[in-house]
């Protein structure tokens, strides 16, 4: 029998990758392969009618295969088959099929996910924020939101909308120059359409199967080079003009060395701004900017960002799995105020731990299918009230637990909005643009799943430090951590055996970039927490309003006054000096000298002297030093910012030392 066109290109595929597939330790029998069908939140395993569906996909494996440094892709279809297994009596979830969206409602709702919806409506008259908004963009960005809102326009006009739509040339009046310089946008290109089926990119294996590249797992503990990230010019901006530069073509990074680069942040004199140091209407306006910066990466690169409609899906309102994350936080902080990852979550990875993690096969080997289900019931029962009892789980059971927690949330980990475009990363010509990509992909998860993804990834982590002696590599974890991420039950996703193929290498590479570059992917990049400042400044600028001239007035008199009264060595600051304020303190108030060497962590210092001894030890770690006012809401400081160089950016700041708000 003639073998289907896909399949015969799989087929074509793996046999040109038979020598690199070798190196890595992977021998593959492409046509034996089973394939995996995916409803309701269960796993299925099929390959015909001549074989049992829990069968796994045959692997031979190379001599070297013992090698830490070489694994195999068998332990991710292994890991599906184990899904299966726990799935089976499972209560199946409710999938809702999400209307196609008609012409121009993905531009409307990229609008609103940008913070530019009231550029049309019946807000459209009033439209002062969003142009101070937009006076503030970079050209790639400016491009980005020019290429939606005409094509918002024009649709609108077709439907003949009653409310004002205004022109875009009215929109963008005042980003003349911006609109000039901006560069047209490249049409949109498929990916991995090079002539030759096998290549090197950025030092990794990879295949066209389709029209799609796939990126195959390397061995990890080669040589690397180190790359510092910009985070102070625009991600477009960098793609654009190293697209200009190399005659409007970003080359792919290629080479014999199978290794991931590594990245490093260079040292900001004015601090680092890390996620959740900073006030939550200033985080507003970060995720707007990251919205419309990925969106803008991705049209430079020629590729199309994909963004899925949240799909609405009955949840249950009580229990521990299959309940949404806001849910159970909102129970779990009346027990634990401020407790901002799930406390089950917290206590499955502790029970982990407390069986060490030098366990051979740690989260690779699955708990009895019978047992897991069993637990499951009594912990639903038992948790909140306090009465089950932790040694009856053993630790291949809580690891079991911890993937399915992670499977049988009602939306994604990775959320349903953003989940098609973390795998579309691997898309994306070089490591430096995924990791640029994923950085703001992180930025615009909600909250509960950002902080419980970097729980999981700093556990993992954990896991890896110890592979010597589990036999766990990151590419091992990211192999059997993959499916649990990835795999959707409320999006009720089909595909070929030929796109389950791919997905499986794309998303264990995915995985291996969120666990490998997890440190520096909790970072806001400078270029946008500059665009934040100059937002905020542009905005006080063109407040004119009389009335809050005269209150803002007022309430400066009032802070003016009370200050004086409070103390009078805070009326006259001499130049070159900051008052520190630290109202929990035993020292509440103090001068603090600006010079070329003092950090944050020296001004903290000086204040914790002051403290006694078991206070001092209490206080530290527990209290931060924030830039407040000027021309950002509230900025948690690092401790190796240079005061003086932030100063200088923000002369109308004040300083506070204070504890994190939960």
């Amino acid at each position: 029998m003639t073998a289907s066109p896909g399949k015969q290109d799989t087929h074509d595929c793996l046999m040109d990758l038979k020598p690199a597939l070798s190196s890595c330790g992977i021998l593959t029998q492409p046509q034996e392969r089973c394939s995996l069908s995916c409803r309701y939140g269960q796993y299925t395993m099929s390959q015909g009618s001549t074989t049992k569906a829990t069968e796994k996909p045959p692997f031979d494996r190379s001599s070297s295969q013992d090698s830490l440094d070489e694994m195999s892709m068998e332990d991710y279809w292994t890991e599906l088959e184990n899904i299966k297994k726990s799935s089976e009596n499972r209560q199946a979830q409710e999938v809702v099929v999400v209307k196609i969206p008609d012409e121009g409602e993905l531009e409307e709702e990229w609008l609103k996910e940008a913070g530019l919806s009231n550029l049309f409506g019946e807000s459209a008259e009033d439209p002062q924020e969003s142009m101070v908004f937009l006076s503030t963009l970079t050209r790639t960005q400016a491009a980005a939101v020019q290429k939606r809102v005409e094509t918002v326009s024009q649709t609108l006009r077709k439907k003949n909308k009653q409310y004002h739509i205004p022109d875009v040339r009215d929109i963008f009046a005042q980003q003349t120059e911006l609109k000039e310089k901006a560069p047209d946008g490249p049409e949109l290109q498929s990916v991995g359409t090079n002539e030759n089926k096998y290549q090197e990119k950025d030092g990794q294996a990879s295949c066209l199967a389709g029209d799609k590249q796939l990126i195959l797992p390397v061995p990890e503990d080669t040589p690397t080079s180190i790359t510092d990230i910009n985070l102070e010019v625009s991600f477009a901006e960098q793609a654009f003009n190293q697209k200009q530069n190399s005659k409007d073509k970003i080359q792919k990074t290629k080479g014999s060395d199978a290794s991931l680069p590594s990245f490093r942040l260079p040292k900001d004199k004015t601090g680092t701004t890390k996620m959740g140091d900073l006030a939550p209407q200033d985080m507003k306006k970060v995720c707007y900017l990251a919205f419309i910066e990925l969106t803008a990466l991705y049209d430079v690169l020629g590729l199309e960002l994909k963004q899925q409609k949240a799909v609405k899906i009955k949840t249950r309102d009580s229990g521990l799995f299959g309940v949404s994350l806001t849910m159970l936080l909102e129970k779990d902080q009346r027990t634990v105020p401020g407790t901002r990852i799930p406390l089950i979550f917290q206590k499955l990875i502790s029970r982990i731990e407390e069986g060490g993690l030098d366990t051979e096969g740690l989260l690779r080997i699955p708990g009895a299918a019978v047992r897991i289900k069993n637990l499951c019931q009594e912990l639903e029962a038992k948790f909140y009230e306090g009465t089950f009892n932790w040694e009856n789980v053993k630790q291949h059971d809580a690891a079991s637990l911890l993937k399915l927690f992670i499977r049988e949330l009602p939306q994604p980990l990775l959320s349903v909005e953003y989940l098609k475009a973390f795998q579309a990363v691997q898309n994306l010509p070089t490591k430096k643009h995924q990791l640029q990509a994923l950085n703001l992909l992180i930025i615009l998860l909600p909250d509960a799943n950002r902080d419980t993804l970097k729980a999981l990834l700093e556990f993992l982590q954990r896991v890896i430090d110890n592979k010597e002696k589990n036999k766990m590599t990151v590419m091992n974890v990211a192999m059997v951590m993959a499916p649990n991420l990835f795999m959707c039950h409320a999006l009720g996703l089909k595909s070929s055996e030929q796109r389950e193929f791919v997905m499986a290498a794309e998303t264990a590479s995915i995985m291996h970039l969120l666990i490998k570059y997890q440190k520096l992917l909790w970072t806001i990049p400078k270029f946008i927490v500059t665009q934040v400042r100059k937002q905020n400044t542009e905005s006080q600028k063109k407040d004119k309003k009389p009335m809050k001239k005269l209150l803002k007035k007022m309430a400066y008199d009032r802070e003016k006054y009370e200050k004086q009264d409070k103390s009078t060595n805070d009326a006259d600051v001499p130049q070159g000096v900051i008052r520190v304020q630290a109202p929990h303190l035993s020292k509440v108030s103090m001068a603090i000298q600006l010079t070329e060497e003092l950090k944050a962590s020296d001004v903290l210092a000086r204040f914790l002297s002051q403290e006694s001894g078991v206070a001092q030890t209490l206080k530290k770690g527990e209290v931060f030093l924030y830039e407040i006012g000027g021309n950002i809401g509230e900025r948690c400081l690092d401790d190796d910012t240079y005061m003086q160089d932030l100063y200088q950016l923000n002369p109308n700041a004040e300083w506070v030392i204070k504890s994190k708000p939960s």
